[in-house]
């Protein structure tokens, strides 16, 4: 599903449209975000995060070098082999690209409080490899990490805004229970949907750690979790 222009201007890529602010998390190279931009024709409502750290070499500021120091995950363009064009665009386009934000804590970041958004997307989140998929620890590291989403995303919501979680739903991904985790955050499912990559051009996904970051995986049995404040 291409982007559909209506009479009054407004631009839709299938959940999505330029008339809405849009925060992504976790956008590993930022292609998803891109994608939003580039069907919209303009990223001015779209602010777009993900955890990494990125280091301008031609504007190395102070406040940058701040954020690098007390990072400790890899920069991002030693990690993704086209996110720095990706981010270049983004900005072109007129969206803001935040690095180093932490869902966990992203309601009180400096450059994201107290502003509220009609909607967050977060896709395939993944607190990083630790163990196989489904060693029990690794289940409940990626639960505290989707918990602690949902927990500052309903506090950044407008009234009638949405969170989008898109996850893997064969075994064992489905034990998350995304469900029941959002839940805990009166959070409330209004729609679940079959997440289909060719909808969002110029989107690849991304490992968010490890030797294979940089490359796409299997999303065949992924879905949109769709939720609204209870």
């Amino acid at each position: 599903m291409q982007a559909l222009a209506v009479a009054a201007g407004t631009k839709w890529l299938k959940h999505y449209s330029s008339d809405q602010s849009i925060l992504t998390v976790g956008d590993g190279d930022f292609s998803f975000s891109l994608a939003l931009a580039t069907a919209f024709g303009s990223g001015k409502n779209i602010v777009a995060t993900s955890l990494d750290t990125y280091v301008c070499t031609e504007q190395f500021t102070p406040r940058a070098f701040l954020a690098r120091k007390s990072a400790s995950t890899e920069e991002l363009n030693t990690k993704y082999s086209h996110a720095v064009s990706n981010v270049k665009e983004l900005e072109r386009l007129g969206a803001t690209v935040l690095h180093g934000v932490d869902v966990k804590e992203m309601n009180v970041h400096a450059d994201l409080w107290p502003r509220l958004f009609d909607r967050i997307v977060f896709n395939f989140p993944h607190a990083g490899f630790n163990g196989r998929e489904d060693n029990a620890d690794m289940i409940k590291s990626h639960q505290e990490l989707v918990r602690g989403f949902f927990s500052t995303a309903r506090h950044m919501l407008f009234r009638q805004g949405e969170v989008h979680v898109t996850h893997k739903t064969k075994h064992p991904y489905w034990t998350w229970g995304i469900e029941q985790l959002a839940s805990e955050s009166s959070l409330t499912m209004l729609e679940e949907a079959a997440f289909q990559i060719q909808d969002y051009p110029g989107y690849n996904q991304k490992r968010g750690s490890g030797w294979r970051c940089d490359r796409d995986f299997d999303i065949s049995d992924s879905r949109t979790f769709i939720f609204l404040k209870g």
